[in-house]
Order: structure tokens, then sequence, then C-alpha cells
């Protein structure tokens, strides 16, 4: 039997794409939400009002901020719902992170640890919980239980992840699928950069690349093109291509080259049937792509690498590495996570593979003066159960990534879930709950583990950083609502 884990949403946000609206059950009926996020909090646009706990950040999603300001136009001088005085002035948000703690005061450990003692034992907890709770402005540790034991992180370690990638390489990077063309143009190979969102539109755009490309190269520059035999180069990844637990539904294999993450059933995020040959599939894809641009192609494409001297005549970039991050964290998405401790790895000059991955996340966190100790990243995603984090490191992590001298870690905050509306917390809060719009967290789950790790805005307006991982738990429906109940107490304190 495959191995339980978190099962994504199949309606979150979409970093991409702009928000979703999506839809929630409330007393029999069903009501219609927008979704905008900040770089602190949840900020929700519910039926035309907006529920927020803190000001916007400069790395909020722009769709997002774009389609609230739509949503309710309040103030402003020239829009908005007029007065007998005229229009009424939009208090202006804060732009920044310290905008959230400048002249607040301090959080009480003495109350917060009041308030979460007795939420801390619940029996749905499991028989072990590791706690850690953190000012972000301070990076004072205000509550703290078993916060330096290394725990199972199940898709929490993607807050990992995801810092080391945007620390190593920046918000703005993106990842490169080429065609290279031998000397000879007789050869054409699609040589794979390791994005697995690759898509069958993004392959017929760079056969029609490359078929201009060969068409200069004839004697008449006229169709048809060709003919070349197609090869696939997937040496930029080595050492296995299965994680431990395949084959699964939750993660193809794991390969320099794929097309829409192997996945055979038209989907884009959650569990799904997986292709066991990736690479050869998107060859196939382009050889097919080749044909209709008026490219010939002669016989069945082969793995070989592309010839040094080859030119590249096609290239296709994934999205930034900011979004990459959104829709890890967001989704929970296991494919993506891998791709980015592997390019991690590659960024360090370590080997594309799972222990070069390891290695290179590791330094990384290391370089950001980070607590490390006890950890140990077995993969990137999350789904393998030799992994190992401590409370201190998610919630120094979530801090790190808050700190306005480092903006390109903005999209760890910004790809978190929220509570009640996005990603893998939609379902997992109602909708006028105490911590519906305002928990930002990132969700984990394996049998018998279960974790939450993110930001809350407490009463006095500082930011919180949290994280809470049980095991031993008997099921996810018992683990979730008390880690719910305890991320929501912050909000209240």
């Amino acid at each position: 039997m495959a191995e339980q884990v978190e099962e994504p949403s199949v309606r979150p946000s979409d970093p991409w794409r702009g928000p979703k609206f999506l839809t929630t059950k409330h007393n029999g009926s069903h009501t219609w939400q927008v979704i905008a996020g900040s770089a602190t909090l949840g900020l929700a646009v519910a039926a035309g009002a907006v529920l927020a706990a803190g000001p916007w950040d400069n790395g909020q999603r722009k769709a997002e901020r774009a389609l609230a300001a739509a949503a309710d136009r309040t103030g402003g001088a020239h829009h908005g719902r007029t007065t007998p005085e005229g229009p009424r002035p939009a208090p202006s948000a804060p732009a920044v992170l310290p905008a959230l703690t400048a002249g607040k005061a301090a959080q009480d450990p003495a109350g917060l640890r009041a308030v979460l003692t007795p939420l801390v034992d619940a029996p749905g907890l499991g028989k072990k919980l590791a706690a850690s709770v953190v000012d972000t402005a301070t990076g004072e540790q205000l509550y703290g239980r078993g916060a330096t034991t290394p725990m199972t992180p199940a898709s929490t370690i993607k807050i990992a992840t995801t810092t080391a990638a945007l620390s190593v390489l920046g918000p703005d990077h993106r990842i490169a699928t080429t065609a290279a063309l031998s000397p000879d143009s007789r050869t054409l190979t699609l040589v794979g950069g390791g994005d697995p969102t690759l898509a069958k539109a993004d392959l017929r755009a760079m056969a029609a690349e490359a078929a201009h490309a060969l068409r200069e190269d004839g004697e008449d520059g006229e169709d048809p093109a060709g003919p070349v035999r197609l090869t696939y180069d997937v040496s930029r990844y080595t050492g296995p291509e299965l994680h431990p637990i395949s084959p699964n539904e939750n993660i193809a294999p794991v390969t320099a080259l794929m097309i829409d993450e192997g996945r055979l059933d038209g989907s884009d995020r959650g569990p799904a049937d997986r292709t066991d040959d990736p690479a050869g599939d998107a060859a196939r894809a382009f050889a097919e792509a080749l044909e209709k641009a008026g490219v010939q192609v002669t016989g069945a494409p082969r793995e070989a690498r592309a010839a040094d001297e080859a030119r590249t005549v096609a290239t296709h970039r994934s999205a930034p590495l900011s979004a990459l991050a959104e829709r890890t964290l967001t989704n929970s998405d296991n494919d993506i996570a891998e791709a980015l401790a592997r390019q991690t790895a590659i960024a360090k000059g370590e080997k594309a593979s799972f222990a070069g991955a390891r290695r290179a996340v590791t330094n990384e966190l290391k370089k950001l003066q980070l607590p490390v100790g006890g950890a140990h990243f077995a993969d990137g995603s999350g789904l393998d159960r030799k992994d190992r984090v401590t409370p201190a490191l998610l919630t120094a992590l979530l801090a790190r990534a808050a700190d306005p001298d480092r903006p390109g870690l903005r999209p760890v905050l910004t790809g978190l879930p929220i509570a009640g509306f996005s990603g893998t917390l939609d379902g997992r809060y109602e909708r006028d709950a105490a911590g519906t719009g305002r928990v930002r967290a990132k969700t984990g789950t394996l049998r018998g583990v279960n974790s939450l790790a993110g930001t809350v805005v407490d009463r006095q307006g500082r930011l919180l950083a949290f994280a809470f991982l049980a095991s031993g738990s008997t099921s996810a429906a018992g683990a979730e609502p008390a880690l719910d109940a305890l991320a929501t107490a912050l909000t209240g304190v």
C-alpha cells in the first residue's frame, strides 16, 4: 500500500495564474470567495469584504493584490464609495515588514504558555509533539517544547528547500530547456535543464524556433526542414531517478527532462498516475511538435548527450524561481521541490542527486546562519521518512524569510497556504473560524506524522513564526484540528 501523504487541494490559488475563485460550504450553501496574499499573513476577500490582519508587503503576488484592490475600492482621490464629503480617503498600509512590529508591545511568553499549554497535549496529536514560536522581528523564542528535537517534518521540509534555492539562485532565476543542433545540422538534441513544469505548448514553441533555424541552414530556406535525428539529454541530473517511496502517485521519477511533472491525467497538482519514462515522453512529444512545424524526424528519439560543439537553436525558460517556490509551498508540489533541491545542488557545485542536494541545502542553510543541528535532508519534498528537522530550524527559516534585508526570500512567506482559502489549507478551516484568512502555514502529513509551520500576526501586531511537529498520531483527522487550534490560538494572544 502506498504511504499516506498529504493530498494538495484540487482548487488552491495558483501563483502563476492569479487567485482562484473558491467555493466553501457555510450553513448548507456555497459562498464564492477570492483570495489575496500578503508577505506576512493571509488577506482574504470574501463576499466583497476584506479580512485583513496586517499590511501588505512588496513580496505579495501582484495578481492577488490587483484583484483585492478591484474587489473593494474604498477611498482614494478618484475612486471608491463616496460620502457627502467626497471620496473616502484610503489609509496607506506600510509596504515593508518592519511596520508590523514598529512600536508594538512585546509578546508575553508567560501569557503565551498559558494559552498553548492546554492545547499541546491534545490526544489527536499522538505520542510526541515538538514546538517553537518566535517573534520574527527579534528572533526571540516565545514558546518552546522540544524545540531542538529532530523530528520527521513531512512536507514542512519544503520551507527549507525553497529557502535554500531562493538564497542560492535568487527569485528571478529561470530553468532553461534547450534544443541543440549538431554542426552538420543532422542531429537535434532536446536538453533537459530540470524544469518539471515544462508543457507541450512550450515544446511546440521550441519546435517552431528549431524549425526556423533548420530552414535557415538549408539551401533554399523553404519547407520542409530536416531531416534530423532527435536525441534527448538528461545528463544534468545524476544518481537514482526514483524516490525511495516510488513508484508513487505523489511523485514522478526525478529527471532533468519531463513534461507536466510526468502526470498522465492532465492535472497540475495533487496525486496522479505518473509515467515511468518522463524523459522519453517529453522527447516523443517534441518529435511530434517538430513534425507539425515542418521538420522531418527520422527514427525514434534516443537518449544521448548533446555534442560539445552543438549550437542552441531553441530555448524555453521556466517561470521565475519565486513563482516555482510559491507553487511548491501552496500546492505542496513534490516534483518541483525535488527539482529546486537539485538546482540548488548544481549552483553549489554538488552533484544533482538526492545526496548532492542534501549537502547543498545543508551548507546553504549553514551559510544563512540557521540552526541546522540534527537536521537531515534526505530529500527536498518531505516524502522520505529519514528527513529530520527541528521546530527551531523551521521558525528560524520563516524569520529569515521575513527579514527586511532579505527580500529575495519573501516567496517563502507569500507561498504559504492561507487558512480556509488556498492550497493545502483551503478545506481545513471553517469560513467564520478565528484563524481563517489569518493563519498562513505549510502542512505536512505522512502516516503517523502531522506538522504545521507558518506565520500569524498576534493582537499586538507582531509577526510570529510557529512550528508544531507531531508524531505517533492515529489519524490525520484527529491531528489536523489540534494543530489548527494551536495556530489559531496565536492570533488571539
